[in-house]
């Protein structure tokens, strides 16, 4: 066959997906990736880019439909770079997740534990507590929505199905209000303007909603208005809050946060943890199945009532705070001041005399453990994405815990982190991947690990 070339028009079959949701497809063994397609796809592939090992394509037209395919219920998803994997049927996803775990840990941990099968959402839909708009000007009007995939472009958005329903009438109550008064709207290239961001929160069991406006001010002409219009529009807003952002940057909140209405923080509550949150709090955007996720570590910990807990990354504290009643001595650790102090509150809150926080960077702060001769029982890791520091593993296992559970929103850096972990005498034991973030590519992992005799 001819070398391929762009533009050229090919018949192809999908044999699989790749973790970034691209259908993998082969032509004389040269392998081709095709977005928003599925497996079992039989398509005729117009070549869009050829590089040496590898080229993309899209769909020119389609041969045969997969039986995994089906009608795609959101009108912006072919735009928005929020859900990946909405043409497919939800068992479908579920099958590639459990996969994509399971393929890090062989490939990239050379890691052959079983994973288990994976904890499905209940809830598909209208899931998360938090969102974020940014927000934009089009035809000469405010709008909001989200990010295209790989972009800053703002693509329109009216109500996404994996945000609560409640969250669009507000959006519209402050589109409306800066419409109204012409309030200018940031534009990122030229750094001028006012909004930046429409970010809401949502307590699940409280039902208490935030309203963050992110602006380059901390304040807003006519705000009177918009609290009594946004209050008219959900009498379960208790907090409206202005983020000050006055960076030239991609980071969507900035660090000075002024109350005009109601409370700094709302509540919420977390396997038994009160929770508080303000804007800079870190947050499951699940919460029902955030309890299940924790309520595997809980039983990974294998606690019996007298042991040592050190939980790493602990954010507010929510993991080792719903174990606390079955702890001997908990020890948190969060680089973020605002999180080691809503720790602190919701231990007291809850009346527990048997915990300790830490503020400061995980590696430092387990180095202080260990001059302190503290000996865990039990780690718990939360790291962020990008996984823990070499510096982080290599003291964890100096002090030498029976147990390390982990939970990984990456199952790429898990599976790296384990396989460092299991050169040092930790050996996975069980691995249970928990759909949190239904219709994306997003996964959580629980990894239990045993010091070896």
């Amino acid at each position: 066959m001819e070398k391929l070339k762009k533009n050229m028009v090919l018949p192809m079959e999908i044999i699989d997906l790749n973790s970034d949701g691209n259908g993998v497809g082969k032509i004389d063994d040269f392998v081709i990736f095709v977005p928003m397609t599925a497996k079992g796809d039989k398509i005729n592939v117009r070549i869009v880019k050829v590089l040496k090992n590898y080229g993309f394509g899209i769909v020119d037209s389609f041969i045969t439909a997969s039986p995994d395919r089906i009608e795609v219920d959101c009108p912006y998803f072919r735009q928005c770079g929020g859900c990946a994997l909405r043409h497919i049927s939800y068992e479908s996803e579920c099958q590639l997740k459990h996969k994509m775990v399971s393929d890090c840990f062989e490939r990239i941990g050379g890691i052959s534990c079983q994973v288990s099968p994976l904890v499905e959402n209940l809830q598909v839909n209208h899931y998360r507590n938090k969102a974020q708009f940014p927000v934009t000007r089009k035809d000469g009007k405010a709008v909001a929505g989200f990010f295209a995939n790989r972009s800053h472009r703002v693509v329109s958005c009216d109500n996404c199905l994996l945000q609560p329903e409640e969250f669009q009438p507000i959006v519209d109550c402050v589109l409306n209000f800066i419409n109204e008064f012409q309030i200018p709207v940031y534009d990122e290239l030229k750094h001028q303007g006012i909004v930046r961001n429409i970010y809401l929160r949502r307590g699940e069991v409280s039902g208490e909603i935030m309203v963050c406006l992110v602006l380059t001010k901390d304040f807003l002409h006519h705000q009177d208005i918009l609290i009594q219009r946004l209050l008219d529009c959900n009498p379960q807003i208790t907090s409206i809050i202005i983020n000050c952002n006055k960076d030239k940057t991609n980071v969507i909140l900035g660090k000075h946060c002024t109350t005009i209405y109601g409370k700094d923080t709302i509540l919420d509550q977390l396997c038994g943890v009160p929770v508080e949150l303000s804007p800079l709090s870190f947050y499951q955007v699940n919460h029902n199945q955030a309890e299940r996720l924790y309520d595997i570590a809980k039983e990974y910990a294998g606690l019996s009532g007298g042991e040592t807990v050190i939980d790493l990354y602990c954010g507010a504290g929510t993991i080792g705070l719903s174990m606390a009643d079955q702890i001997g001595t908990l020890i948190g650790v969060e680089v973020v001041p605002e999180a080691v102090e809503n720790a602190k509150k919701n231990a007291e809150s809850m009346e527990l005399s048997n915990t300790r926080f830490l503020c400061g960077d995980a590696s430092q702060a387990v180095q202080v453990l260990e001059q302190e001769k503290i000996h865990p029982d039990v780690v718990l890791l939360d790291p962020p994405r990008k996984g823990c520091s070499q510096q982080v593993l290599d003291s964890v296992c100096h002090m030498a815990p029976e147990r390390i559970v982990m939970i990984s929103c990456n199952p790429a850096t898990a599976a790296r982190d384990c396989k460092m972990l299991d050169e040092k005498g930790y050996q996975v034991q069980k691995i249970t991947p928990v759909d949190l973030f239904s219709r994306t590519l997003h996964i959580e992992t629980v990894i239990l690990l045993n010091k070896e005799c």
